[in-house]
């Protein structure tokens, strides 16, 4: 027997059914009696598996609960003792970072830990356009001419294998702090502390390069504890005060936000609302978060920022402004990243305008095709990943944006939840299909022949061809309740709340207005659609529906002439001049039929 629609929604205005996110009353009204929790928190409970013994530590994750012995990983003693004797004998020590916030962050908690032990750390992150990707040998053999002793690469260097024997060759020694997917052999490095190697035991898969980093750091500081290397005058630092920086870098990596990634966020956030970081108090600034924040904040509007000098500006300004604690720098710093995040979202509507026509030719000739695969010349390197991410948003299905140079193609991939991207290019890397290749399960980059592309897509519609049809079999919008406009209240959202942080793995609750008018609607810069929205309840309140115009949701909201419909999407709570408001973010639309 098929599954009832929500509110009787086969088909939205998106062409999609709508569907009930939690499939088991039984288990939701269980929590709500066993915990005393509200029944809209207890089916947000339930619809994610929660079970009745595991609520207490999924409404208040700790580090103490779900923190692993950094021990347990393979190569992490050996890269805690080696980075130890560095500390100790004050020896010349770089790292090597990736250029994305991720790496950003990573770097800059490494630079903080060595600060707060006396000890200069040296950054180094390649130019995205003239070096690439992870670690290269001229700027290895560079490090190792100024004098460096010892290099760790964060969030690159796993499948590093000739800029890293490079690296042995001119005296360096490498520590490898990734969480990107292995191959059958490793680079020659001293450690590699990597999650998914593929001889790991399979715990802790799922963390960023910097939660990686932040276990390499507790190690670090538990060996130099066991020396001796702290006293009255050198006292041991406070980790967690850190935790900020693991909070940013893990929600703009798009990792699961489960388990101990969710308690690294969940303590992260309370250290950001401190404001301790200057660095990210100023990105809050320009980027006008007004309170606390929370993950949308951090993955919408600070992770964009420090990610837009790696894409279209200086590689270094992420990790740099993260890692200041002078106030006059950090605001200089923030303000460059404002304005290149700018320049960023310009040369980006560009290419992915024309993605989206090469992807729309593709579909008419093939609607079936299991990954999106489009190319283009002169395309700019630092926004084929978020035009990727759009594409993969847009159709519903993986997706790869390849920027052709000559006969070379770069780009990056972005996949849907249960299909693993990294997995598949790691093959066709060991297939001879890509020069090289990396990612995880939800990302990848990749550089190939330009005569190679058509037999990479083919080679990712075979590989990923099933996992992709199983994705999207039944595929449509889970809702986690209904409500009428006048329902939803602070109260409500306060209480859903408490499920968070919210994010992939855990998604953001997602109800659906019913039977609410469009009292006001306009078009905003960037195709945005705006509107008031009123309730038979006589409730009224703010929506917006980004990018709508892109697709049949934006004339769909201009076009009601007051005919009621039943909208999906989420509410948040917004902070503007000091006044706390409720926003409801449209997602889709569905006319109210009878009986709904």
């Amino acid at each position: 027997m098929s599954e009832a629609a929500f509110l009787n929604v086969s088909s939205s205005v998106t062409g999609r059914a709508w569907r009930a996110r939690c499939r088991d009353d039984r288990a939701a009204m269980a929590i709500a009696q066993t915990h005393g929790l509200p029944d809209a928190l207890s089916r947000v409970l339930a619809a994610r598996g929660v079970g009745l013994d595991a609520v207490d530590s999924y409404l208040s994750p700790t580090l103490r609960t779900f923190l692993p012995n950094p021990s347990d990983f393979l190569d992490m003693d050996r890269a805690a003792a080696r980075l130890a004797d560095a500390v100790m004998a004050d020896e010349a020590v770089a790292v090597f970072g990736d250029y994305d916030v991720d790496g950003a962050t990573s770097s800059a908690l490494l630079i903080r830990f060595f600060r707060s032990l006396g000890r200069d750390l040296r950054l180094y992150v390649p130019d995205r356009q003239a070096e690439g990707y992870g670690p290269n040998a001229p700027a290895l053999r560079r490090l190792a001419g100024e004098g460096v002793k010892l290099v760790i690469t964060v969030d690159c260097g796993t499948l590093a294998f000739a800029a890293l024997e490079a690296a042995a060759e001119a005296g360096l020694e490498v520590v490898i702090a990734d969480h990107h997917q292995g191959a059958p052999d490793l680079p020659r490095a001293l450690a590699c502390v990597n999650p998914n190697r593929m001889d790991e035991a399979g715990a802790c898969r799922e963390l960023a390069a910097v939660g990686v980093t932040f276990l390499l750091i507790i190690a670090v500081n538990r060996v130099l504890r066991a020396r001796g290397f702290f006293d009255a005058n050198r006292p041991e630092p406070d980790l967690r005060l850190w935790l900020d920086l693991v909070a940013l870098g893990t929600v703009a990596d798009v990792v699961p936000l489960t388990g101990l990634n969710r308690a690294l966020v969940t303590q992260g956030l309370k250290v950001m609302a401190q404001g301790g970081n200057p660095g990210l108090a100023a990105l809050s600034r320009v980027a006008s978060v007004d309170g606390p924040a929370g993950t949308y904040h951090l993955g919408f509007l600070l992770g964009p920022r420090v990610n837009a000098g790696g894409r279209v500006g200086k590689s270094d300004l992420g990790a740099r402004l993260l890692s200041t604690d002078n106030l006059e720098e950090a605001a200089v710093l923030a303000v460059e990243l404002d304005g290149l995040n700018r320049e960023r979202q310009a040369i980006e509507a560009g290419v992915l305008a024309a993605a989206m026509a090469e992807a729309e030719i593709r579909l008419a000739a093939d609607p079936d095709q299991a990954v999106m695969v489009v190319t283009g010349d002169g395309w700019h390197p630092g926004v084929v990943g978020i035009v990727a991410s759009r594409l993969k948003d847009k159709f519903g299905r993986p997706a790869f944006a390849l920027a052709r140079d000559g006969n070379v193609v770069k780009g990056s991939g972005r996949s849907v939840s249960g299909v693993d991207m990294g997995a598949a290019v790691a093959a066709a890397r060991q297939a001879g299909i890509l020069k090289e290749g990396g990612g995880h399960a939800m990302a990848a980059g990749v550089t190939l022949a330009a005569d190679r592309v058509e037999d990479f897509a083919r080679f990712l519609a075979s590989r990923l061809g099933h996992d992709v049809a199983a994705s999207r079999v039944g595929a449509g919008l889970e809702i986690d309740g209904a409500v009428a406009v006048g329902g939803l209240t602070e109260a409500l959202v306060d209480g859903v709340s408490r499920a968070g942080p919210f994010g992939s793995g855990n998604p953001e609750p997602r109800f659906a207005l019913t039977a609410a008018r469009i009292l006001k609607a306009d078009v905003l810069k960037d195709r945005h659609v705006r509107c008031v929205l009123g309730g038979a309840d006589g409730g009224r309140m703010d929506a917006i529906a980004f990018r709508a115009l892109d697709g049949p949701l934006g004339p769909a909201l201009l076009r009601t002439q007051g005919a009621p419909l039943h909208l999906a999407g989420h509410v948040r709570a917004e902070v503007w001049q000091g006044r706390r408001r409720l926003k409801f973010h449209i997602e889709d639309a569905a006319p109210v039929r009878d009986g709904a």
